[in-house]
């Protein structure tokens, strides 16, 4: 019997002619065993401690922006809550939340990754939660898993990178809705407008309830009360668990 779902269908061509490279650098196979042992090191490390939330932001900052100021702020008020704060390791915003974090006594992570400028540890971590990281993705991997809320402080590529990042994460399922608030109204509500206007309103590329994954805030205390809310147990509160089932 012909098959008629098919009869219009065109045989799959071969290629063109395709272009190669004009430099390949070989990656030797014991790349994947620096990987596995990068991770091994992380794992191990993270276990180890309790919930956390992570901390982004630009590494410009300089300590005596207003932004510096209020990731130490807010770094101090998430350490009195219990929460151990992972931020990236380096200078700026980074190392305002490690500030915070240990001036308050609490957990200070620093997730560092080799660059070619810019990039060393900041001296506020503890250094057994001081990790270096060679590959970008097993940092995002360790920024991810243990989080229990992302907070996006005003930065860069490098800031919408890992926000966009964890919000995609959370509208497709792959790691727990947990809270991600968005630190600075000047800095941020444009962002937001362009979000709704061209991405929701003229696009539909979004749905409306994804508007509620990305709220600004200003004041420490608000940032702390929708991490509270989102985990109290009087208002059927969510579980503190790692976010990220590998």
């Amino acid at each position: 019997m012909e098959d008629t779902n098919n009869k219009d269908q065109q045989p799959i061509q071969s290629p063109k002619k395709v272009k190669q490279w004009t430099k390949q650098k070989g990656e030797n196979s014991w790349t994947m065993f620096k990987v596995l042992s990068e991770f091994v090191n992380g794992f191990e490390t993270m276990n180890r401690i309790g919930p956390c939330i992570s901390i982004f932001g630009s590494a410009r900052t300089k300590p005596e922006h207003p932004y510096y100021q209020l990731a130490v702020e807010i770094a101090k008020k998430l350490s009195d809550e219990g929460y151990g704060v992972i931020t990236g390791g380096g200078p700026g915003i980074m190392e305002a939340g490690n500030k915070g974090a240990s001036e308050a006594g609490g957990l200070s992570v620093g997730l560092n990754i080799d660059l070619p400028f810019e990039q060393s540890h900041n001296p506020y971590i503890h250094p057994e939660h001081n990790l270096n990281h060679r590959y970008f993705f097993v940092r995002k991997v360790m920024f991810v898993k243990y989080a229990q809320a992302f907070i996006a402080m005003p930065g860069g590529f490098g800031t919408l990178d890992e926000l966009f990042e964890v919000l995609t994460l959370i509208q497709t399922g792959k790691i727990t809705a947990v809270p991600v608030i968005l630190v600075g109204t000047d800095f941020w509500k444009g962002l937001r407008h362009w979000v709704k206007d061209v991405m929701l309103d003229k696009a539909h590329n979004i749905s409306p309830e994804d508007m509620d994954l990305i709220p600004i805030v200003d004041d420490p205390a608000e940032v702390v009360k929708i991490i509270n809310d989102f985990y109290s147990m009087d208002e059927g509160g969510h579980e503190l668990a790692p976010n990220l089932d590998l």
